[in-house]
């Protein structure tokens, strides 16, 4: 099991982040907030879950090992997989999720694309104790913004990674930056994941 690896950023999207370490690249699956830190720096430590399946053989990453054991609760609900579990952390920071599965605020995670009301319920009921026990996360950071073409090209790319249609995807973005042309990328996505 890798626990976490390190090393040079080398490719860097909403969706990924390729990591190079000891001449090795390791693709692995970021969520929005590890994103928006990793933007600001040429290298990294991330903390890593392992999903070893048949076909394929997946890594996700997680600035701190607090993200990573919220990743793991989300997952042990039955009919959450790794993917959405990588879009409840993209759709709100990992303080937020605590507070609303703590709270039992079933709505707000009823507002993530992939996740009904019985989903949002069972979220709930399977994790309050153990939020309640504490995971505990700090703040994520800003990301600094780039210019409105570029955000606009990350966000769809991110939608895109994350199973969605480009058509789809590329006209919620629109409608989105017609609105609010200053939005910073990740916040872009968040809006866009409620959207579609």
């Amino acid at each position: 099991m890798i626990d976490y690896i390190k090393g040079e950023i080398t490719e860097l999207t909403p969706a990924f982040v390729v990591l190079e370490t000891a001449g090795v690249g390791y693709f692995i699956n970021i969520t929005l907030p590890t994103f928006s830190y990793l933007g600001e720096h040429t290298s990294a430590k991330l903390y890593v879950y392992e999903s070893i399946r048949e076909d394929a053989h997946v890594l996700y990453g997680f600035r701190h090992q607090s993200e990573r054991q919220l990743f793991l609760l989300l997952i042990s609900v039955s009919g959450i997989g790794a993917n959405t579990a990588r879009m409840i952390m993209s759709s709100y920071s990992a303080q937020e999720i605590q507070e609303m599965i703590a709270s039992g605020n079933v709505s707000a995670l009823n507002a993530i694309k992939g996740i009904g009301i019985k989903t949002a319920q069972r979220i709930i009921v399977d994790l309050k104790d153990k939020i309640v026990k504490g995971v505990g996360a700090g703040e994520m950071p800003n990301f600094a913004s780039n210019s409105n073409n570029a955000q606009k090209e990350e966000a769809i790319s991110a939608l895109v990674m994350l199973g969605f249609a480009s058509a789809a995807s590329q006209k919620t973005v629109e409608r989105i930056l017609q609105e609010q042309p200053t939005l910073k990328v990740e916040q872009l996505i968040k809006l866009a994941l409620k959207m579609m």
